[in-house]
């Protein structure tokens, strides 16, 4: 039976009961733990928590944290390291560890039969990852699809800038403080502003950065108002870290965690198979809504491919070093 915490009223009542009282029963909750992530009811973080909480079945208590109720995706992974919070959903907090850079590099993959392969379930990354994350003492019980990013124009700047770098000059771009996010788009030809995600919104409206960088489309349909032009160019897939505290996951019995580990990977599988029609939907809303939406032709594709794997990735692995760049590229099948 699961339980989902939502008021300090239940809690005190199972703190007073020793029980948990649901719609089928009552049911003696065996292990407690926190699920935490930052994402609104309409991220697929949501449908995927619900999913496994309703595929890991009687025995557990999970307290349910959405929408940031513990704090945002980064400090989220830093109580992840911690153990505060033992099982989390967020991304690459890549001030604990340079080598989670490789989160973002560039065109890694650029379609979702490539990206199921390589983040999906048991896909070629999922290995590269746990290294890294296990030193942070977290393990990663799974990765999870957001969509492919792009970047777009604001309106009333009227570019629409496809053959680059010639057509990014003089374009101020938001760009997350990535160091490898700021070196693309500076490659790119644009002048990229590295920014909080926070100030970017009023940063489009008052016209401080022209277009917005690293954009999913599901925050391009947030911020569909202020925006004319979205130029899907897949230069990177985002995706999500599920993670738990790996000193927490050790001390669990065997058969919870596998318990666990059943109930993730039915979840992963359910928001792998979903993703993709998601995606789709949100695209079609963007255009909808009357915004621009363009990808490369072939010959535009290969020049930024050019640029991303001749300038960014030797970059890349002066971050992260050469090991686990050549871990990445041994997953990717990049030469």
């Amino acid at each position: 039976m699961i339980f989902k915490t939502l008021s300090s009223i239940a809690a005190s009542a199972v703190l007073a009961t020793g029980t948990m009282l649901a719609a089928t029963g009552t049911a003696q909750a065996d292990e407690r733990f926190t699920l935490a992530h930052a994402m609104p009811p309409e991220h697929i973080f949501h449908p995927t928590s619900e999913k496994f909480m309703e595929a890991l079945g009687e025995g557990f208590e999970v307290e349910y944290h959405p929408g940031g109720d513990l704090g945002d995706w980064t400090s989220l992974f830093e109580q992840a390291m911690q153990g505060a919070v033992p099982m989390t959903m967020t991304f690459a907090a890549t001030e604990f560890d340079p080598r989670l850079n490789i989160f973002a590099a560039g065109y890694i993959v650029d379609s979702w039969e490539q990206a199921r392969k390589m983040y999906g379930p048991n896909g070629a990354m999922i290995p590269v990852y746990d290294e890294i994350l296990s030193d942070l003492d977290m393990k990663l019980v799974g990765v999870l699809p957001v969509d492919f990013g792009g970047y777009a124009i604001r309106k009333g700047v009227g570019a629409v800038p496809l053959d680059l770098p010639a057509e990014g000059n003089g374009i101020k771009v938001r760009v997350p403080g990535l160091e490898i996010a700021i070196k693309r788009y500076e490659l790119l030809g644009f002048s990229p502003v590295p920014m909080p995600f926070a100030e970017l919104y009023t940063a489009l409206q008052l016209g401080t950065v022209d277009g917005r960088t690293f954009g999913p489309p599901p925050e391009i349909w947030q911020m569909r108002d202020v925006l004319e032009t979205y130029v899907y160019s897949k230069d990177y897939f985002e995706h999500a870290y599920w993670l738990v505290n790996k000193s927490w996951w050790d001390d669990l019995s065997d058969e919870d965690r596998a318990k666990m580990q059943t109930a993730v990977d039915t979840a992963v599988s359910w928001a792998w198979d979903e993703a993709k029609t998601i995606s789709d939907k949100t695209l079609e809303d963007i255009r909808g809504a009357g915004i621009n939406v363009v990808e490369f032709n072939d010959e535009q594709l290969a020049a930024v491919k050019k640029i991303v794997y001749e300038q960014e990735w030797p970059f890349l692995e002066k971050i992260v070093g050469p090991e686990t760049t050549a871990a990445l590229k041994a997953a990717a099948g990049v030469e």
